[in-house]
C-alpha cells in the first residue's frame, strides 16, 4: 500500500490537519503529524525500501519493549510494521539545562540497572540505520571487539579505508583489546545511541530518549559517549558513581570505547572524525 493512503488509513477516525516532513536520515524520512483534535505523530518510513536491513521494524520492537519496561521517556508506539513506525511526539525545545539533574543521572541509571545474564540483545538493532549484531556473548570483552569495534572498522574498509598508520593501529588494538577493557564488567541494558540529539529536554528537564538501538552491554560505554561530545564531565561521573560504581581505571579505556563511535561517525558521517580517531588512538597509546 502507497504510504500517504496507510496514514490516511491509520487515522481514518481522526482527520489529519498537517504533515511537515523533518529530514531525511539513511534514507529514512521522519515526518511530524497533527490531528485535528490536536494530537501530535512522528513517522518514520523509508524513502526507498531496504532490503538488508529493516531498522523500522528494529526500532519498532525495541520501543515496544521499554514500552512494555514502563521506561516513561521513551516515545509509545502508536502502529508499525514492516514498512512504517508510527509514535508519540515529545515535545521540547532543546534547552539543557546549565548543570545536568537528578532527573538525567536517575533515568540513566533506571536503563542501566536492568540486567541480563549475557551480553548482546535478543535481536539485532542498529546505530544511524546500520545494522549492529547482538548475538548473546558471556565474555563482554569477545562481544565488544567482535560485534562493534571490528563490526564498524571492516565496514569503513569496505567503503573507503582510513590511512594506513590509523588501520595498523586499530588492528593491533582489536588483537590486543583483552588487555585494556575490564574481563567482567556489569551486565547494563543501554540506549544504544545516546548522544545529545537523542536527548530531549523541555524548560530545562530531561522529558525524551529517541532513537534507541538498545542491547545489553558495559554501562560504562555509554557514558564514554556522552563524554566524548562533551555532553557531561567529571563532575556527572562522579554523581552517577555515587549510585553505580565506576571502575577505578575507566580513563584509561574510555577513549575505546569512544573510538567506536568515532568510526561509526566516520562510516556514517564524515571523513572528518580520521582526526578524531587518530587523537583517541594516541590516547590508548597503542
Amino acid at each position: 500500500m502507497n504510504i500517504n493512503k496507510k496514514i490516511k488509513k491509520i487515522f481514518d477516525k481522526i482527520n489529519i490537519k498537517d504533515r511537515k516532513k523533518l529530514q531525511i536520515s539513511f534514507g529514512i524520512i521522519c515526518e511530524k503529524i497533527i490531528l485535528e483534535n490536536g494530537d501530535k505523530y512522528i513517522a518514520k518510513y523509508y524513502q526507498t525500501k531496504n532490503n538488508q536491513f529493516n531498522s523500522i521494524d528494529v526500532e519498532s520492537n525495541s520501543l515496544i519493549f521499554l514500552n512494555d519496561l514502563n521506561f516513561q521517556l521513551f516515545p509509545k508506539v502508536y502502529y508499525f510494521d514492516k514498512e512504517i513506525l508510527i509514535m508519540n511526539l515529545i515535545d521540547h525545545d532543546g534547552i539543557k539545562p546549565k548543570n545536568l539533574k537528578d532527573d538525567f543521572i536517575k533515568s540513566i541509571l533506571k536503563l542501566h540497572s536492568l540486567s541480563n545474564d549475557k551480553f548482546g540483545f535478543i535481536f539485532d538493532t542498529q546505530i544511524g540505520g546500520m545494522k549492529q549484531p547482538n548475538k548473546l556473548n558471556a565474555n563482554w570483552v569477545d562481544f565488544f571487539s567482535n560485534q562493534r569495534l571490528s563490526v564498524m572498522y571492516e565496514a569503513i574498509n569496505k567503503t573507503n579505508p582510513m590511512p594506513k598508520n590509523i588501520n595498523v593501529k586499530i588492528e593491533k588494538l582489536i588483537n590486543n583489546i583483552a588487555d585494556f577493557l575490564p574481563k567482567n564488567p556489569k551486565i547494563s541494558l543501554l540506549h544504544g545511541d545516546l548522544w545529545e540529539g537523542n536527548i530531549l529536554f523541555k524548560n530545562q528537564k530531561l522529558v525524551g530518549l529517541i532513537d534507541p538501538g538498545i542491547f545489553f552491554g558495559h554501562n560504562e560505554m555509554e557514558l564514554a559517549y556522552l563524554r566524548w561530545f562533551n555532553f557531561v564531565d567529571k563532575n556527572f561521573l562522579h554523581e552517577y558513581n555515587n549510585y553505580s560504581i565506576i571502575d577505578k581505571n575507566y580513563y584509561s579505556y574510555e577513549p575505546i570505547y569512544q573510538l567506536y563511535y568515532s568510526l561509526s561517525n566516520i562510516y556514517l558521517w564524515s571523513r572528518d572524525y580520521i582526526n578524531n580517531t587518530s587523537d583517541l588512538l594516541n590516547k590508548i597509546k597503542i
